[in-house]
């Protein structure tokens, strides 16, 4: 049996439609993304914490590839979540980008694996 890697927790949970990030158990500071241990403290102890999935956008970029264009824009966002962590990830409605808008969670199947994306809300 192969050994866990340090992200397969995030992934599961995202396989079940949630998102969640680690919690050092010896100061409690979260952490993503995941690491084997705690860079506040060093402790290797943590415990899993669901996050609400819920933030704002800090900054976004329309992504281009160099050689395949993309049929509709990609934009990479970098998400200030409601619990302090930051996560980059892509946002759903690309005509909506803006810098500081309220986002949220969308599970979406991407060629047939789950991915923790973002929708503005509001919009």
């Amino acid at each position: 049996m192969a050994a866990k890697r340090d992200e397969d927790f995030f992934w599961e949970a995202v396989d079940r439609g949630e998102l969640v990030a680690q919690r050092c158990q010896g100061c409690g500071k979260l952490r993503h993304p995941p690491l084997p241990s705690c860079s506040e403290c060093g402790s290797e102890a943590w415990e899993v914490q669901r996050l609400s999935g819920r933030g704002r956008v800090h900054t976004w970029i329309v992504s281009r590839h160099p050689t395949q264009p993309d049929p509709s824009p990609r934009v990479v966002v970098l998400v200030d979540l409601e619990e302090g962590l930051r996560l980059v990830s892509n946002l759903i409605d690309a005509e909506n980008a803006r810098t500081g808008a309220a986002v949220a969670l969308e599970i979406t199947n991407v060629n047939g694996r789950q991915l923790p994306l973002f929708r503005t809300q509001g919009a």
